[in-house]
């Protein structure tokens, strides 16, 4: 049965061209040029007659390929749909037949770019046999729906808080909540991937499946900084702080190197057995030196979230993503275009976001030493994320004197202006924040 005509044909006898614009129908969908020219020919009509369908009389003498039904008792949604479907198989047939082979011939000795780009078709066509009924949610028709989202809301199921390792930030903004994109942002050495991680392991510790794309840093050593903080949680050891002994992890330059006294990598070796008991969620690390990480496009990673379960994404650092296609021809347009698809895939798949970034560099020996959180104007590389993220976390440290700051520069739900002091030796996993906020201290 060719649904195309059905449309066309039921369009003109209700006179309702506006259907075609409500179901998004367009030549794209139809097989064959009559229907095509048909499509044209009513939509032209209508934009110089006042929203009016032509006759069929009038159809018949302008288009004479085009033989309509009017035996038609199925509604719009009905024939829209089966339209959608037809068209998306036949775009398949076409795509199977003239581009496939040739992809198939090229992809010998790298088929995971060949299923990466059919994967990318399949997902496409599936996209495009959506028919939409309704234009966004009714304020007065659709209460059951709100009624519906309140009570997942209330029983925890439609979205999640997660809450920060530092308080002020819990105080602020009372965490972090899913489908939203956060940003940590720093100067380069200055702690920010450091702060990320600990609260991708805060996550965990409250059952999220957490996903790391670590771009610049190895597997080992992510996951060297992971157990390390870990350990410090729950104090395998004490670490000295201006006289003041802490509780603190093992010694990540010694668990990097694999030198470990006899004592202590008993104790380490212990302590990794029983990591089932100490998260009661997961991380999952895709780190830049993993064979199969060649690909870092959004598609991907939204694989990889759906693969994993993922409720936490933390991505070190956004500016290393393989961007998305820069349609507007502007500078930087392909970070921007990136950055919008980021915040749409949180929403999609209803996933806390963090992406690192870099800030500028300050000048002199003061910038090296003096501890100065970066502003909004100092996020250097993907300007685009200042728009997109629900949240700024400005970051500076300095490991040799074991302290830090952490601050809110822009906040949606406000925060903006907090900050607080840190305890900060990641070196023994310590990144803890000092009670009460950074205004007290003199920096």
């Amino acid at each position: 049965m060719n649904y195309g005509v059905l449309m066309l044909s039921k369009v003109i006898e209700q006179n309702d061209p506006n259907a075609l614009l409500r179901f998004n129908i367009t030549a794209e969908d139809l097989p064959t040029e009559g229907e095509r020219k048909a499509l044209r020919y009513i939509t032209e009509y209508a934009e110089k007659h006042g929203g009016q369908a032509p006759t069929a009389e009038m159809v018949a003498n302008e288009v004479p390929d085009f033989q309509p039904d009017f035996n038609i008792e199925a509604n719009y949604d009905y024939l829209a749909e089966k339209l959608r479907k037809q068209a998306a198989l036949r775009e398949f047939v076409d795509l199977a037949e003239k581009e496939l082979p040739e992809r198939f011939s090229q992809a010998q000795d790298n088929p995971e770019e060949l299923f990466s780009w059919l994967t990318e078709k399949v997902e496409s066509l599936k996209i495009r046999t959506n028919v939409r009924s309704s234009v966004g949610t009714d304020i007065k028709k659709d209460i059951d729906k709100f009624k519906a989202e309140y009570e997942n809301r209330k029983a925890g199921e439609s979205f999640r808080i997660w809450r920060s390792k530092f308080d002020f930030i819990n105080r602020a903004m009372g965490g972090y909540v899913s489908s939203n994109v956060y940003v940590i942002y720093g100067k380069s050495g200055r702690g920010k991937s450091a702060i990320a991680l600990e609260e991708a392991i805060n996550c965990a510790m409250q059952g999220a499946n957490v996903l790391i794309w670590s771009m610049e840093m190895g597997w080992y050593e992510v996951l060297v900084r992971l157990y390390v903080s870990i350990s410090a949680s729950i104090g395998v050891t004490k670490a000295n702080l201006d006289g003041v002994d802490i509780e603190a992890g093992f010694n990540s330059r010694d668990v990097r190197q694999g030198k470990l006294s006899d004592e202590f990598e008993a104790g380490f070796m212990e302590f990794l057995d029983k990591m089932n008991e100490l998260i009661p969620g997961n991380i999952i690390v895709r780190a830049v030196d993993d064979e199969d990480f060649g690909s870092r496009k959004l598609r991907d990673l939204k694989a990889d979230i759906l693969e994993t379960k993922a409720d936490v994404v933390l991505i070190d650092p956004f500016y290393y993503l393989d961007y998305e296609k820069n349609t507007s021809k502007t500078a930087g347009g392909d970070a921007a275009e990136t950055s919008k698809k980021l915040r749409r895939l949180a929403g999609q798949t209803k996933t806390t976001v963090f992406a690192l970034t870099q800030a500028e560099e300050g000048e002199g020996k003061d910038a090296d030493s003096e501890l100065k959180l970066p502003q909004r104007k100092d996020v250097k590389k993907t300007k685009a994320l200042l728009e997109d993220a629900a949240l700024l976390i400005a970051v500076d440290t300095n490991a040799e004197e074991g302290r830090g700051l952490i601050g809110l520069n822009k906040g949606r739900d406000g925060g903006e202006g907090q900050r607080a002091e840190i305890v900060y030796l990641p070196q023994f996993g310590v990144i803890n924040q000092l009670g009460g906020s950074a205004d007290q201290f003199d920096f």
